[in-house]
């Protein structure tokens, strides 16, 4: 019995909207994840020994968690992960991970859990929504939550925009990012936050973009992280000055991305401005992902 999963990357945040808005890229992973008679999970992807422990944990506890709250009795399974949605660079690899092992359990129990019920389950391993609302759904998201549920409005994203991605060489790990955050904030800079946040979201539900120009400005965790990723305010500057509507750390970084709503040339403009602010990076110039996750496969047949 195998399933596999394909699961877009996200980008989170979008400058002000901390922990709460995200958006699907046209960047990918895939999960396959097949059922065996033995107990646990084995990796079957090529992995460096130091990360195995770590990505074994990560991934029995999502089954944990799946099983839990499916209410079905766990089993083990080998699981494989492959794709080009790189480690530790703000864009969702965890999720993907996560969200295309919980998916493709549940496909190959008959899809127990809808969509809401897979959110709130890679919400709780997670410990927010930001990236696990645009993997589910697909779009552009801004989540939260609302008691013990997990609150989603989700808006298409015009096909036309392009979403310049500078992947530079150096990660970032996230634990090493949110500690540089602090834990509490002025009230100009919270009202700032939640103007902005609110403006970006009326921006993506109305469809017009250029509506987003001056709103990506942040100052809850963009200027603290920034000694992480020196030449993240000169890559969005030069991405801007190129024609950018403007521009954010995705996640945690380092990946930085700016929005283009202008066409193929102003995008490539764009993208050569950024790579000349922070050399050696690879870039790629990404449209929204509408669907969201999607189970590409599925094989329930026992393995002889």
């Amino acid at each position: 019995m195998t399933a596999t999963v394909r699961v877009p990357a996200t980008t989170a945040n979008l400058g002000p909207g901390f922990d709460c808005l995200g958006l699907a890229l046209k960047l990918y992973n895939r999960v396959r994840v097949t059922r065996t008679t033995a107990a646990g999970v084995v990796i079957t992807s090529p992995l460096p020994e130091a990360a195995r422990a770590g990505a074994t944990a990560l991934l029995s506890d999502a089954a944990a968690a799946f099983f839990q709250r499916a209410k079905k009795t766990p089993f083990g399974f080998e699981i494989s992960i492959t794709g080009d949605v790189p480690l530790a660079r703000g864009l969702g690899s965890s999720v993907t991970v996560r969200l295309g092992c919980v998916a493709a359990l549940n496909a190959l129990l008959g899809e127990p859990l809808d969509r809401a019920a897979l959110l709130e389950v890679v919400t709780q391993l997670e410990g927010h929504p930001d990236n696990g609302a645009p993997a589910v759904y697909g779009g552009f998201t801004a989540a939260g939550m609302v008691g013990q549920e997990v609150r989603v409005q989700r808006f298409p994203v015009s096909p036309r925009a392009r979403f310049v991605t500078l992947i530079p060489s150096f990660e970032v790990p996230t634990p090493e990012a949110r500690k540089l955050v602090p834990q509490q904030f002025s009230k100009a800079d919270t009202v700032h936050s939640l103007g902005r946040s609110a403006l970006i979201t009326g921006a993506f539900a109305s469809g017009d973009l250029e509506q987003l120009r001056g709103l990506f400005d942040d100052r809850l965790h963009q200027p603290y992280r920034a000694q992480l990723i020196p030449q993240l305010n000169a890559v969005i500057a030069a991405g801007e000055s190129a024609g950018a509507v403007g521009g954010w750390l995705s996640g945690s970084g380092s990946t930085i991305i700016c929005l283009v709503t202008k066409g193929p040339s102003v995008a490539k403009k764009v993208a050569s401005a950024m790579l000349r602010a922070l050399p050696g990076s690879e870039v790629h110039l990404l449209a929204a992902d509408a669907r969201g996750h999607a189970v590409e496969k599925l094989d329930r047949k026992k393995r002889r």
